[in-house]
């Protein structure tokens, strides 16, 4: 609420497709929430409702939006749209969840809605509790943009794994090799909010022909993607060797197991054929995925 800021009144209405992603992003699962909860609740399903709840609270606004937006908030000219936009997301996000969460937190939610600041125009309940509940929105849906985040947030994970622990509050250099030019221009389009919410000091886009960035630790974030932290003398070659044989393991398992089915007898004459198709694209790519961890394993020792 702090980040509203003492003057500022909530608008009428927003326009969600000029919002910088990331706020797309938050009320698009917002709205998958509210769906979810109301849906849960007329079957009374209450733990799937207050799951639902928590999820988005915890993991989605806490955890993600409020720290990507941080650096919006820096008093730059640069990000005085984007600071706008989410200050309205903000409010947004803050008005519909309290209103989803009161059932089951009545008094607190009560308070902090309360202190919400509404639009001029609004005509304003006494109480959350005779406000209207939430419902969804159809101009937040936006599967498009849940699917880049969920990306980013992938990439943002093997980031934050590559940290060692005993320097958890130094900010290094950061790399994402992107495999293909749809993969780079999401990276790219959200450059900003993976620096911030990965705590590194820099984030640089390669591509496949750019050479490997020396003293790195690096992950596997799918074939299409890679991630370096550059940890030059804390770089411990022999983890990063267990890590990668770990990891190709894996890949190796899923490989074998698909591939075993596959082959398996009445597989051709019963599976049907998009899911033949389906099943040879995932094959495809775990292989491409063993490719890129053996290159990483043969690369390892020449950029320490």
């Amino acid at each position: 609420m702090i980040k509203l800021g003492d003057q500022y009144t909530p608008p009428t209405t927003v326009v969600v497709d000029s919002m910088p992603p990331v706020c797309r992003w938050i009320l698009s699962v917002l709205n998958k929430s509210v769906g979810k909860t109301v849906s849960s609740l007329e079957a009374y399903k209450f733990s799937e409702a207050t799951s639902s709840i928590y999820s988005w609270w915890q993991y989605q606004l806490c955890d993600v939006f409020i720290e990507a937006i941080k650096p919006y908030f820096n008093d730059s000219q640069e990000f005085e749209a984007a600071r706008g936009a989410s200050r309205d997301t903000l409010w947004l996000c803050l008005n519909t969840g309290l209103r989803l969460l009161h059932p089951f937190m009545p008094y607190v939610t009560e308070e902090l809605w309360q202190r919400l600041p509404q639009p001029k125009e609004a005509c304003r309940k006494d109480s959350i509790m005779i406000s209207e509940y939430p419902s969804t929105v159809q101009e937040w849906e936006n599967d498009q943009v849940e699917n880049e985040m969920e990306i980013v947030l992938d990439a943002v994970s093997k980031l934050r794994s590559l940290r060692p622990p005993t320097d958890i509050h130094e900010r290094r250099p950061s790399f994402v090799l992107c495999r293909n030019l749809e993969i780079a221009a999401t990276i790219q389009c959200y450059q900003d909010q993976i620096a911030t919410l990965a705590s590194v000091s820099s984030l640089k886009i390669l591509i496949e022909d750019d050479p490997s960035p020396p003293g790195c630790a690096t992950n596997i974030v799918n074939k299409d993607l890679a991630v370096y932290l550059q940890l030059r003398g804390a770089l411990n070659t022999e983890a990063e060797h267990e890590k990668l044989r770990k990891r190709r393991e894996e890949v190796q398992k899923q490989h074998d197991t698909l591939s075993q089915k596959m082959n398996a007898s009445g597989y051709r004459e019963k599976a049907p054929q998009s899911k033949q198709d389906d099943d040879m694209k995932k094959l495809a790519s775990l292989l491409e995925e063993l490719e890129i961890i053996s290159e990483a394993e043969s690369k390892l020792d020449d950029n320490n």
